[in-house]
């Protein structure tokens, strides 16, 4: 994506709404920050004894700082998207992290409150117990609250820009499309990625019924209600993603808006190449318990959805050029 995207847009205004939906993600970022930063510093805060967080404590450090890092980046995107040289960032340089952030946040919002429903009634099974050992519960309680709201105003933000900048680009109707929006390059595209989605959809799918084969030695003895709502879910942003890349691409959907498929592929091929890609690097990493260390059949799932994301995303990215590139064309 280029600058190219843009329109004579009006200028991002720093009015009320900006302001607090700007001011909420900020500050939603505290205690996150705060608990990476003591646990860097040394502090046991919400670790309990015996947990392996302790068992390496250059790697912890390690992981923190990065998890710190990219945390971060939502006050930096807070402030491109509400101030005036926001609109001068380009285009590639915003997306891309957006679309990132899209992709950690978007699970993250809608598996922790489904988790919570799960063991409320009692689901929760052996991955909560196995949990409970890993860090303090109120701290999974404030981290993902606050991940949630981050997600919900960085969400707000974004679309209130991207409406301003780029809102040309996804007026309309699917059928509407004009010529050179979509094509071959597209449905290529759309058919690798439903074909490489088969794997990792149905080993997320199996395990999401409760099928264990595939599953570590570990994750298999833990799994329970909340393992089986994040399997779920991986197969739900699988699903989003393969279609809204079918409907862009085949024109399918045709009374649609151009903006549901759009927002499909964005929110699911981010969710999935970013934690397949994520779930892979940690595997490489290594883990000191065998019976803790994905097997090949994990691996696959991680690598398969991450490429998934990866293409669908790629046919997003073509889209927006394409239909940049026309409407530059019809105002020169």
């Amino acid at each position: 994506m280029t600058q190219s995207f843009d329109s004579p847009a009006a200028p991002v205004r720093a009015d009320r709404p900006r302001r607090i939906l700007r001011a909420v993600a900020v500050v939603s970022c505290g205690p996150y920050l705060t608990l990476k930063a003591a646990w860097i510093a040394g502090s046991r805060l919400g670790i309990p004894g015996g947990s392996s967080l302790l068992d390496d404590r250059l790697t912890m450090a390690v992981v923190n700082g990065l998890t710190m890092l990219l945390d971060s980046a939502v006050i930096v995107l807070a402030l491109v998207l509400t101030r005036p040289w926001g609109l001068r960032v380009p285009a590639w340089l915003l997306a891309f992290p957006v679309w990132v952030a899209t992709g950690l946040l978007a699970p993250v919002m809608a598996g922790f409150p489904a988790q919570l429903a799960v063991r409320a009634f009692g689901g929760g099974g052996a991955s909560s117990a196995g949990r409970e050992a890993f860090l303090d519960e109120w701290v999974f309680a404030v981290v993902y609250t606050g991940f949630i709201v981050q997600g919900l105003a960085l969400g707000g933000l974004f679309v209130l820009y991207a409406r301003d900048r780029w809102g040309h680009l996804w007026r309309g109707r699917v059928g509407d499309l004009p010529v050179g929006a979509v094509g071959p390059a597209h449905r290529v595209l759309a058919v690798a990625a439903a074909v490489l989605a088969l794997p990792p959809l149905t080993l997320h799918a199996l395990w999401a019924g409760g099928v264990s084969a595939g599953l570590g030695e570990g994750r298999a003895a833990e799994r329970g209600g909340e393992f089986s709502v994040l399997q779920a879910l991986f197969a739900v942003f699988l699903l989003a993603a393969v279609t809204g890349a079918v409907l862009l691409s085949f024109r399918r959907g045709r009374a649609l808006p151009v903006a549901v498929p759009l927002a499909l592929a964005w929110i699911g091929s981010g969710a999935v190449a970013c934690w397949g890609g994520w779930l892979s690097l940690a595997s490489v990493g290594g883990v000191a318990d065998l019976a803790d260390r994905p097997t090949p059949l994990m691996n696959l799932a991680y690598a398969g959805q991450m490429l998934v994301g990866l293409l669908v995303a790629a046919i997003g990215a073509y889209h927006f050029a394409e239909r940049s590139a026309g409407a530059a064309r019809r105002s020169a």
